[in-house]
């Protein structure tokens, strides 16, 4: 019960530390970190594509291929993210042509 509650004091307290320091996290850091966290979804979804290689049960097919499936939906939700954080940042262009004026012949 004591390691336990342990784990679970630090889980709480890394939860709490981690919501912290991300909201103080500017805009423009925003960014290079996402691609990072998506480089270390990317070597955790090839972890769990291995695992799931390795499945010797039906349990554990089932839990390493929910595994990969919640990897594989953090790492293109990472890219979606990181996407919409890059357009901000991209000079905003309007496409428009310059107003013709009529011609006169006379």
């Amino acid at each position: 019960m004591t390691e336990g509650v342990a784990l679970l004091t630090v889980f709480v307290l890394s939860a709490f530390t981690g919501y912290e320091v991300i909201s103080k996290v500017s805009t423009t850091l925003h960014t290079p970190l996402m691609s990072g966290a998506n480089a270390i979804h990317g070597v955790i979804l090839i972890g769990a594509i291995l695992v799931t290689g390795r499945a010797r049960d039906t349990v554990e097919l089932w839990v390493g291929l929910v595994a990969v499936f919640l990897a594989t939906l953090n790492l293109v939700g990472g890219f979606v993210v990181t996407d919409r954080m890059l357009e901000m940042f991209r000079a905003r262009t309007t496409a428009r042509t310059p107003a013709r004026t009529p011609r006169r012949h006379g």
